[in-house]
């Protein structure tokens, strides 16, 4: 059984309620057919329930299992729009552009509906950026309690690969942090080990990551992940953590035992943190493309709900992964 099989049995085991708002993607319609059909969740879809179920006929889906809401009738609208106005009051939001929002940005609906109990969780990005995914959750769910940094990683599983946890690892930030201080990869490294351990089910082992090894080159750069190592390790002396690391000592035995004799860390490491968006984003693409790894994600880690974010290049199946991921982060919400 594949890693994301086993991801989708364990969300089977206490059925979530996720929004995808997307549904003028046919991506959504395909998904959420596939999800229906494993019962891996259930699944709201946002929009006009005509327009979505033409064009589940159009491509041969059945949804006729989801929930669909549209703005325009639902009875539910004018509670979300209260409650918007009211948490965002000191914005300047008013009643007129609270409803213009949660008529027309249908990802500020889902997440309305995600504050206010009427589901679990959500999943956008299809179709939008980042930042318009990410912008609705920040101003409204805010962020967990005890979290510095709201961060995003990507789990990648590599087939046939003997490093990290049987080709899976997690790779962070590699999708909202552009340049983090030591202090927030610090808070990254925390943020991403927590979650391997809920989505792997194994020891989280941490690298940050560098074009050094243990002092090899010296740059500013290096200095940065010298400190967020020093800083990480004594801000979570409970973690396997070590730095700096090249990626090839962070997860080749071999690699690691010549490069950084004596560190428990090195040539073991399934959570890898990245200096820079820069380095983050073109490492996972890279795994991707060209090592045929799955990529799901940008999985977000730190919001006070679990809403996730999809690469525009997405497919329905990256989809159903990312509906399965979120479904278990909201089983841990439960405990």
């Amino acid at each position: 059984m594949g890693f994301v099989d086993l991801l989708k049995e364990r969300a089977k085991k206490s059925i979530k309620t996720i929004v995808l708002p997307e549904t003028e993607d046919m991506r959504t319609i395909e998904a959420t057919d596939k999800i229906l059909k494993e019962g891996v969740a259930k699944i709201i879809l946002i929009g006009n329930e005509e327009e979505i179920n033409k064009k589940a006929a159009e491509g041969g889906f059945d949804i006729s299992g989801a929930t669909i809401v549209d703005p325009e009738t639902s009875d539910k609208t004018q509670a979300y729009i209260d409650k918007f106005v009211e948490l965002r009051a000191k914005k300047g939001m008013t009643p007129e552009k609270a409803k213009e929002i949660l008529h027309t940005q249908y990802p500020y609906y889902g997440v309305m509906m995600v504050k206010m109990g009427d589901a679990d969780g959500m999943v956008s990005g299809a179709c939008h950026s980042t930042a318009d995914t990410l912008r609705p959750c920040l101003q409204i769910l805010k962020t967990k309690p005890g979290t510095k940094l709201v961060s995003a990683f990507f789990l990648i599983v590599v087939p046939d690969c003997e490093y990290g946890a049987n080709g899976a690892f997690v790779f962070a930030d590699s999708g909202l942090n552009q340049n983090p201080t030591p202090e927030e990869l610090s808070a990254i490294a925390a943020s991403s080990a927590e979650s391997f351990q809920l989505l792997v089910q194994e020891e989280p082992i941490v690298a940050m990551l560098s074009h050094s090894t243990k002092g090899s080159a010296k740059h500013a750069d290096v200095d940065k992940m010298v400190e967020a190592t020093r800083i990480a390790k004594e801000e979570h002396p409970e973690l396997k953590l070590d730095g700096e690391f090249q990626l090839d000592a962070a997860i080749v035995p071999s690699v690691g035992a010549s490069k950084a004799p004596g560190s428990e860390v090195a040539g073991k490491a399934n959570v890898l943190v990245f200096p820079d968006l820069d380095a983050g984003n073109i490492g996972y693409k890279l795994a991707q493309r060209l090592g045929k790894a799955e990529a799901y994600g940008p999985v977000t880690q730190g919001i006070a709900k679990p809403v996730n974010d999809l690469s525009r290049g997405c497919s329905a199946d990256d989809i159903v992964g990312v509906v399965a991921i979120t479904a278990v982060q909201c089983q841990a919400e439960d405990k």
